[in-house]
C-alpha cells in the first residue's frame, strides 16, 4: 500500500483568528506559533530592516574591515538554580550561543540586572559570581552594564538581560536562507534535558540518571565545526532553545522554503530524559535545550561535520536526524520508528514556562 501524501501545512491552519489575543499570554514567549505571530505580527513590520529580517539568532553587519555579530536576550528561568547552572551561567550561555549560531567568535558581552526589592544580596551575589566565571571559562569579557530595582512585589527577584557581540571570520555565511534540499541535518548530542531538569527542580520531582542541565557555551564546538567541515559547508546553525528542536527546524523550513525530514529513530534523547518526558506528557522535541546545537550541512560535508562534532567534548553525542527536502517547503516532518509521516507543526501552547 503506498503511503499518502502529506497535506499543504498551510491547509492545517486553525481557522479561528488565534492571533488576536487581547492580552499577552505566556505561550507568546514559548518560542512556537504565537511566538512567531508576534514578531511577524508586531516586532518584524515595526523594526524591519534587512538584517533583522533574517530572522536570525542574531544580526550580522557589515563594517570596515569584517563583520560583526550583535544579539541580546533575556532570561527569566524559574527557579533560578537548577541542577548544571542557574540564571547567571544560563546568561551568558545562552548570549555567546546566539553569537556562536551566526558563526560568530564572541567578543564581549553587556549586562543589565532588573531586581526586586527584597531579594537577599547573598543570592544576588552568588548569581553575579557564577556569571563572573561562565563568562570566564568562555574567554568572554563582561564590559558594560546596568542595574534598576523595582518595588516589592512587582519583578520576581532579577531578570537579567545581556547583549553580546562577535566577530565573524572571512568565509563564514551562516544563516536560515541557505538551508537547500540535499543538506544534511545534524544535532550536536542529547535532546531536552535543560527543559526536564528545570521542570524536576520546579516540581520537587526525582527521576532515576539524575537529569542535569546541558547549559554550555558551544562557540569552541562550532569553531571544530567550521574548521572540519569547512565554512562554505555549514549551511545554518540554530540552538534549539524555547520551543525545541521542533519549533527551530519548523522555522528554518518556513525561512528557507524548504522542507525538512527528520528520522524518530535517530534523535539522540538519554534514556532517563525519555522516560521523564513520558511520565510527564512531554514531546522530548518540544523540550528546550541550551547546550545543543542544530547544524544544517552540505551533503558532500556531513561525514567530516559529524566527525568534527564528535572529535569534541560537547558534541560527543551528535548524530545525523535528517535532511532538507524539496517536498512540503515550509515544513517538517517527522519519519516514525514504525515507518509513517507525521506532520511535526509549531509548538501552540505554552507546556514549560520559565525556562531560560
Amino acid at each position: 500500500m503506498s503511503a499518502r501524501p502529506l497535506p499543504d501545512p498551510a491547509a492545517l491552519a486553525c481557522p479561528l483568528p488565534i492571533a488576536d489575543y487581547p492580552h499577552v499570554l505566556l505561550a507568546h514567549g514559548g518560542g512556537g506559533r504565537l511566538s512567531q505571530q508576534l514578531i511577524e505580527g508586531l516586532f518584524g513590520p515595526a523594526f524591519a530592516n534587512p538584517a533583522l529580517d533574517e530572522r536570525h539568532d542574531g544580526a550580522v553587519l557589515a563594517l570596515e574591515g569584517g563583520r560583526l555579530a550583535v544579539t541580546t536576550d533575556a532570561f527569566v528561568v524559574s527557579p533560578r538554580f537548577f541542577p548544571g547552572g542557574d540564571i547567571g551561567s544560563l546568561a551568558v550561555h545562552g548570549t555567546v550561543n546566539d553569537l556562536a549560531m551566526c558563526g560568530a567568535t564572541p567578543l564581549a558581552l553587556t549586562v543589565s540586572f532588573v531586581l526586586e526589592e527584597g531579594l537577599e544580596m547573598a543570592e544576588l551575589e552568588r548569581i553575579v559570581r557564577s556569571m563572573a566565571g561562565a563568562a570566564r571559562a568562555a574567554g568572554v569579557p563582561i564590559v558594560a552594564g546596568d542595574t534598576k530595582v523595582v518595588d516589592r512585589g512587582k519583578g520576581d527577584g532579577v531578570f537579567v538581560t545581556t547583549t553580546g557581540l562577535g566577530r565573524v571570520p572571512a568565509g563564514v555565511d551562516v544563516a536560515p536562507r541557505r538551508a537547500r534540499p540535499g543538506d544534511r541535518v545534524l544535532v550536536s548530542g542529547g535532546i531536552a534535558q535543560h527543559g526536564v531538569a528545570i521542570l524536576s527542580v520546579r516540581e520537587g520531582l526525582e527521576f532515576d540518571g539524575g537529569i542535569v542541565s546541558d547549559s554550555a557555551p558551544l562557540h569552541g564546538l562550532v569553531a571544530s565545526l567550521l574548521a572540519g567541515a569547512g565554512p562554505p559547508h555549514v549551511h545554518v546553525l540554530r540552538d534549539p532553545t524555547r520551543g525545541g528542536v521542533a519549533s527551530a527546524l519548523g522555522e528554518i523550513a518556513q525561512a528557507a522554503r524548504v522542507g525538512i525530514r527528520i528520522d524518530e529513530a535517530a534523535i539522540p534523547i538519554a534514556e532517563p530524559v525519555r522516560a521523564a518526558c513520558e511520565i510527564l506528557g512531554l514531546d522530548p522535541l518540544y523540550v528546550a535545550n541550551e547546550g545543543r546545537c542544530l547544524a544544517i550541512v552540505a551533503s558532500e560535508a556531513a561525514d567530516a561535520a559529524l566527525a568534527a562534532l564528535r572529535a569534541h567534548p560537547q558534541g560527543a553525542g551528535a548524530a545525523a536526524i535528517g535532511e532538507v527536502v524539496s517536498a512540503h517547503p515550509g515544513a517538517l516532518v517527522m519519519r516514525s520508528r514504525v515507518g509513517g509521516e507525521r506532520l511535526v507543526d509549531l509548538l501552540t501552547g505554552e507546556p514549560l514556562p520559565r525556562i531560560c
